[in-house]
């Protein structure tokens, strides 16, 4: 059988934490910050731990991690 080829876009924005939970960044940090926050584009600079639900098609996505 052939090797599953990991998704080249999946690998570049998630990985994973010590536990084995997968981690990703907030959307909606990178053009129009004039009218956020400072409070709101701080929270979003931070990382975020995916669902539950989703994580396993993250997985799929990322077969040899």
């Amino acid at each position: 059988m052939p090797k599953m080829k990991t998704k080249s876009g999946a690998k570049k924005r998630f990985s994973f934490t010590g536990s084995g939970k997968v981690k990703r960044k907030h959307a909606y940090k990178s053009h129009i910050l004039t009218k956020k926050s400072n409070k709101r584009k701080r929270n979003l600079g931070y990382f975020a731990i995916v669902d539950k639900v989703d994580a396993g098609n993250v997985r799929d996505m990322l077969p040899n991690s």
